[in-house]
């Protein structure tokens, strides 16, 4: 594999996290290895714990040319200065959100393992397509992206793709050569050393 066709990473937030505690992470990680985009992913609805970590987090990202997008929170987007939105009901919001944010958003869309999800969310405005989860997981329905639909999607269209949900170093490998990105969050967050469990993880891109 050509160092062209090395997917690229896409790093996501922990779901809850204190920025004190994150920020020193965060940087060692955003300073140990090429990071193409950043999403902040908070289980919180609060606005103003939205707010307090996207302002922190966009600072951090930007200073390094990093894009940072947020998570399902549309109307933050221009009020916080960040890069974009990452959508996550199929392709039900693209077309409105394309509408509300602009030409220059970044706008993903998350649609499982629906191929039609991702044709039509490309359609009308999705920037890339995200499918997943990809590993075992006891969490929602407990369905999977299979393989065989990025190997159709890398093959049938252009728009790029972006494989996540419970990683393996065997899902990295077996999954290189048909996606664009991999969205790497807590695979990495639960290890006391996130910096070396991001290394074990991309083994197979070196």
């Amino acid at each position: 594999m050509s160092d062209t066709d090395v997917p690229q990473i896409y790093l996501l937030t922990p779901p809850s996290f204190e920025l004190s505690g994150f920020d020193p992470q965060l940087q060692a990680v955003l300073d140990a290895h090429p990071i193409a985009c950043l999403r902040l992913v908070m289980a919180s609805r609060d606005e103003d714990d939205l707010a307090r970590a996207a302002d922190h987090l966009r600072e951090i990202a930007h200073a390094r040319d990093i894009p940072l997008i947020i998570a399902e929170h549309i109307k933050l987007v221009e009020r916080l200065g960040l890069d974009g939105v990452h959508l996550t009901d199929g392709a039900r919001s693209t077309r409105k959100t394309r509408a509300e944010l602009g030409a220059d958003a970044v706008i993903g869309c998350f649609c499982g393992n629906s191929r039609h999800d991702g044709m039509t969310a490309g359609e009308t405005g999705a920037d890339y397509i995200s499918f997943g989860p990809v590993g075992e997981t006891q969490l929602g329905d407990g369905s999977r992206a299979e393989d065989d639909t990025f190997a159709w999607w890398s093959q049938m269209i252009e728009l790029p793709v972006v494989a996540e949900g419970a990683l393996s170093v065997g899902d990295i490998e077996r999954l290189a050569p048909m996606t664009d990105f991999f969205a790497i969050g807590e695979e990495i967050w639960r290890s006391d050393n996130p910096v070396a469990a991001l290394k074990t993880l991309l083994a197979p891109l070196r």
